[in-house]
């Protein structure tokens, strides 16, 4: 079997390919307010978007209004007056003739009607949805997939407004410049470590990538200089999750790191999902500038830790301190105020320090015990928010406020999720992650279950939003999201700007291995093991399918011979926190390779058990 090498080219490359036809089709036009020139999708990933563009003789703003099915689904922005404008159009309905006006300062006004296509399936519509328009005030919930489906927003309706197309993962959080930061779709490893952070704006267009050498997962945070804390890991040592690092916003560089292997054991105190693998599983991150510290949670150790932002040693620790030892119990406070109502978290999402120094997390509440014999099963079970006031003087910590207890196993994710604070009493509880099997509650992540057993499996994401006690917002919807945030989609700040996004960062070096076998040659790769490979601006990507432990190694043929262990066995990832990423088929393997470090003219070879194979593909870099 010859292997073709298919070239894939970036969507950063792709987007400036044609935003610079767009704007020649509008400059070599002659585009009024009354016939103004209109590009649906313009940057190809957010079908429910648009750009009018047109010119008026003298500068005025210029407002665009797109209807909603009634007067309150209205959504509507005024721009700055200018003379050439380029207006970006955001809310459409999916398969509808959207009627869109365009009012100029002085009261001209243009009506156009835009035609969107039908959505697809995997834009999930909500099971159902409670809340007024008063209460949204403009705001759409937007939705992070886990399992198979579309990041989307949801206006108060449960109406879908926006979604983008690609694989989108993790958390999603708008920053001081009115753009987004969110996961790439380019799979660094599995099972959903990507490649890095898109920066991009509400119109689809990707400004950046910020590339990290370890890959990113979960959560990222712009700080006050606009540089982004981002989680990673360093996979050559065999652990994940386990990392942050600080990375410069214009060049993409590593300014400073952090490894919690240096401040934490490893293996003690663990929860009921740790391994050595995956010991930690940190998915949220929080800097707070009173303190100068890092407030991280690890998933798998049941525990929000604090790291000091300088020197990255460790100040505290909330969790249950059962299983840890002796002088690791300096570091955990000690429950005050009504025991009654008090309950550690386990397995928590989402920590955030509050303006007053309170943490707020998402328990989800997975096994809620320290030791096996007192695991509570899912039935049993609760997931929550929860804030929680600490005194780190005298190491005391008490809890005043939680939502989710009394709703039972219902509300029970034993993964994913968020929190977010609006204000006193003012809060968002998203229980992500919620689901059945065969009508039971679900011990493990809905989306671990594959092949048959999904028949059986019913997925729902539960967003509810509290104020002064009274719930004001519940949105069920099917499928596991991995987090919501609530936000308009226009803001001041995210201004359209023309030329091509940047690649920043790098993918490392991928790892070599130096003892190459001496095999016999086994002419072209069998058919069996469905090869195909893909080069992109910066990595070759190989994809097969191969059995549990084969012996599988990819060769780079050159002036020198690069050679790369492919791992088959597959880890039991017990933390599934984003399964868009899964394949079907068990024995599905994905390598990358980074070309940093390479140069020149490569022939492809694959070692499989004991043959060498000739793949056919020659790679220029």
């Amino acid at each position: 079997m010859s292997i073709e090498l298919r070239q894939i080219t970036h969507v950063i490359d792709a987007q400036y390919a044609a935003e610079q036809a767009m704007l020649a089709e509008c400059r070599n036009g002659d585009y009024g307010i009354e016939a103004p020139y209109v590009k649906l999708n313009p940057y190809l990933i957010a079908p429910l978007t648009a750009l009018v563009y047109f010119k008026t003789p003298q500068a005025t703003t210029a407002e665009v209004r797109v209807k909603g099915k009634e007067e309150a689904g209205d959504i509507s922005f005024t721009f700055p007056a200018a003379e050439e404008h380029f207006l970006p159009v955001y809310g459409l309905y999916a398969d509808t003739a959207n009627t869109v006006e365009i009012t100029l300062g002085d009261g001209t006004k243009s009506v156009l009607t835009i035609q969107t296509e039908k959505a697809p399936e995997s834009v999930h519509l909500p099971i159902s949805i409670e809340t007024s328009a008063a209460y949204m005030d403009g705001n759409l919930m937007f939705l992070s997939p886990s399992s198979p489906a579309n990041l989307a927003a949801y206006d108060y309706r449960g109406d879908v407004r926006w979604y983008i197309t690609l694989n989108f993962s993790f958390d999603l959080k708008r920053v001081k410049n009115g753009r987004l930061l969110m996961g790439t779709h380019r799979l660094l490893m599995p099972p959903y470590h990507t490649t890095g952070v898109f920066e991009f704006g509400m119109i689809g267009k990707i400004y950046k990538e910020y590339r990290i050498p370890g890959g990113s997962h979960h959560d990222q945070l712009e700080m006050e200089d606009g540089n982004l804390l981002i989680l990673t890991q360093d996979p050559p040592r065999g652990t994940v999750e386990d990392m942050c690092v600080l990375v410069d916003r214009n060049t993409g560089a590593i300014l400073k790191s952090w490894d919690y292997q240096k401040a934490l054991p490893q293996n003690v105190g663990g929860s009921g999902s740790q391994d050595e693998h995956d010991w930690f599983h940190n998915n949220s991150v929080w800097y707070d500038k009173k303190t100068n510290t890092l407030t991280l949670s690890g998933r798998h150790q049941d525990a929000v830790i604090n790291l000091d932002y300088e020197t990255g040693k460790l100040n505290w620790i909330i969790g249950d301190p059962e299983g840890w030892p002796e002088d690791m119990q300096k570091y955990f406070f000690k429950p005050v105020g009504d025991l009654s109502k008090f309950d550690w978290q386990y397995e928590q999402h989402a920590a955030v320090v509050l303006p007053d120094g309170d943490i707020m997390c998402f328990d989800n509440g997975h096994w809620r015990a320290k030791k096996k014999e007192n695991y509570l099963p899912a039935k049993d079970n609760f997931s929550r928010g929860v804030r929680y006031r600490i005194d780190t003087e005298k190491m005391e910590i008490e809890q005043v406020w939680q939502y989710g207890k009394e709703r039972g196993s219902e509300f029970f994710s034993c993964y994913i999720s968020n929190v977010e604070y609006y204000g006193e009493g003012h809060y968002l509880v998203h229980s992500g992650g919620t689901g059945t099997y065969r009508g039971e509650p679900c011990n493990r992540p809905p989306v671990q279950f594959r092949g048959e057993d999904e028949q059986y499996v019913h997925m729902e994401a539960i967003t509810v939003e509290i104020k002064d006690d009274k719930v004001m917002y519940e949105m069920h919807v099917p499928g596991n999201y991995y987090r919501a945030e609530k936000m308009p989609l226009y803001c001041e700040e995210d201004v359209l700007t023309f030329g091509k996004g940047q690649l920043l960062g790098t993918l490392g070096v991928t790892e070599t291995f130096d003892t190459i076998p001496e095999m016999e040659d086994g002419g072209q790769v069998p058919d069996r093991y469905n090869i195909k490979m893909a080069q992109e601006v910066d990595r070759l990507v190989m994809k097969g399918t191969f059995e549990k432990g084969q012996l599988v190694m990819l060769l780079l043929e050159g002036e020198s011979t690069h050679a790369y262990f492919v791992p088959t066995t597959k880890r039991p990832f017990l933390a599934m926190c984003v399964g868009t990423f899964l394949e079907s088929d068990d024995r599905a393997v994905e390598f990358p390779v980074s070309f940093e470090g390479l140069s020149g003219s490569f022939h492809v070879s694959l070692i499989i058990d004991d043959r060498k194979y000739d793949t056919g593909v020659t790679l220029n870099i």
